[in-house]
């Protein structure tokens, strides 16, 4: 049975228009359709097979390394590294994911507050 595609593999697939702000081999940034910060980029591995961290293993460290590269120059580059930024990965329902695709919100440009909700 064929599974349906998320959002995040159409926009993978360039059936659905993103502000994509960085693409190569393994992964793809772009800006989240309703920012919770001035920057908000959500930045996905392009694998289908990883639907949350709780799919992440000793197989995918060298991809998860590249990814959590991408997200520290794309701090640099957004202008956000020197003031601080958060990354987030919400896992399962509770946790308010609501793709199934694995991602990890790159926020920054204001002060957050702690706990974060």
């Amino acid at each position: 049975m064929a599974t349906e595609k998320t959002i995040f593999k159409r926009i993978i697939d360039k059936e659905i228009p993103a502000d994509v702000v960085y693409e190569d081999d393994l992964c793809m940034a772009f800006r989240d359709v309703s920012p919770q910060a001035p920057v908000h980029v959500l930045v996905i591995p392009k694998t289908t097979e990883l639907r949350s961290l709780n799919d992440v293993n000793e197989n995918n460290v060298e991809l998860i390394g590249h990814v959590f590269c991408v997200i520290r120059k794309l701090a640099k580059e957004l202008g956000v590294a020197e003031d601080g930024y958060r990354v987030v990965s919400n896992c399962g329902a509770n946790a308010c994911q609501t793709v199934p695709h694995l991602h990890f919100h790159l926020i920054g440009g204001r002060g957050f507050a702690w706990p974060p909700g």
